[in-house]
């Protein structure tokens, strides 16, 4: 007991840093906009492939809340992949993976470890934004929307005959193999953010953290959305914005807390071995 007591103390230790304080409102912030160039990347993609953009308008619509889908929709363009939406697309990636720098400096600064050179801290924010992009689209098509995605294509007669079994086998298997790869991709993230080598099992528990963590916060943004997105007809836009910008800071503290655990399960792994070698 007085060992979760000093441990938690140690925690929140870190927590408190000015850093910490700051950092999930980056983080949320940054995410916030990468979904811009994203939804852009997807007309792009849809007026290459042939793709009616009614049909990617009309498919976000029945998808999102009514407040998420109309503040997104017009980030949709139907003139192709020309040089300006292309400079916007690496635009806007560039400038959301700040975020993903923000994370880096800050393990630097709590694990105590040196910076290293600007241009190699840009470039691996680069790959770590993709990484949080992949996760962040999982979720959110998969985990926040993944029902009525599957319902909206079954809708179209798509495996008729098996539509029924098919959506229940989703609704059984989406939550463990979320969890597995949610886990897998946060620990990757977790391992690389800092720009010295760890053990890739001191950031198990902060990973494990995370991970539960977003599945928990979408679990209840999923279940906000499906029952009761739509009841204020006056503030029912607004209302949905507010609580996805809610759900968002919230993936962001998860991922906070979670490295916070990592930097002291690393502390505790390095007095440890200090221990060990003074034992000797």
């Amino acid at each position: 007991m007085n060992l979760t007591k000093r441990y938690i103390k140690k925690l929140l230790r870190i927590i408190k840093k000015p850093e910490m304080k700051v950092l999930p409102g980056n983080i949320a912030f940054f995410l916030v906009l990468s979904i811009f160039p994203i939804i852009s990347l997807c007309g792009v993609v849809a007026n290459i492939f042939n793709v009616s953009l009614y049909s990617v308008v009309n498919f976000l619509s029945d998808i999102l809340p009514s407040g998420v889908s109309s503040l997104l929709i017009p980030y949709i363009s139907g003139s192709g992949l020309d040089i300006h939406i292309g400079f916007s697309i690496v635009t806007g990636y560039i400038v959301a993976s700040n975020g993903a720098h923000s994370i880096i400096v800050s393990s630097n600064t709590l694990y105590g470890f040196p910076h290293s050179s600007y241009l190699s801290r840009r470039i691996k924010s680069l790959f770590i934004t993709i990484l949080l992009v992949v996760l962040f689209v999982f979720t959110l098509f998969v985990l926040a929307f993944g029902n009525n995605i599957l319902k909206f294509v079954l809708s179209f007669g798509v495996f008729s005959s098996i539509g029924d079994s098919i959506y229940y086998l989703f609704l059984l298997l989406k939550w463990p193999i979320a969890i597995i790869l949610v886990f897998i991709i946060v620990k990757l993230i977790f391992t690389l953010c800092p720009d010295s080598i760890i053990k890739s099992s001191l950031t198990n528990r902060g990973a494990l953290f995370t991970t539960l963590g977003w599945v928990f916060s979408t679990f209840i943004y999923s279940y906000y959305v499906r029952h009761f997105s739509h009841y204020d007809i006056f503030y029912g836009s607004l209302s949905n914005i507010i609580i996805m910008m809610m759900w968002i800071y919230l993936l962001a503290i998860s991922l906070v807390i979670g490295m916070a655990i990592n930097v002291q399960c690393y502390k505790d792994d390095k007095n440890n071995n200090l221990d060990d070698v003074n034992n000797k």
